[in-house]
């Protein structure tokens, strides 16, 4: 059984607070744990798939000359990567 990870839990939080008669029928049918098992899946493909362009479109510096840099860049990347991901599949 695949664990549920990060965009799982925030979707499940998502369907229960603002969608909540879609989440009980879901859980109803037994169908809630596959559909967050997919969503999570897929943004994770997504973050994969966003990180490589940001990195291709700005490189991250050279984490042997200035670690602070490459950590701030790599920050501000996993950021925008994220907030495309609540925006594409975790609030709709």
């Amino acid at each position: 059984m695949e664990q549920l990870g990060k965009y799982g839990f925030l979707r499940r939080d998502y369907l229960k607070n603002h969608r909540n008669s879609t989440y009980q029928v879901m859980l109803l049918q037994d169908t809630i744990g596959k559909h967050l098992l997919e969503v999570d899946k897929a943004a994770r493909e997504r973050e994969e798939v966003i990180l490589k362009q940001l990195e291709e479109k700005e490189p991250l510096p050279d984490k042997e000359i200035d670690q602070i840099a490459w950590v701030r860049a790599a920050n501000q990347h996993r950021a925008i990567a994220e907030e495309i991901i609540l925006k594409e599949l975790i609030y709709v």
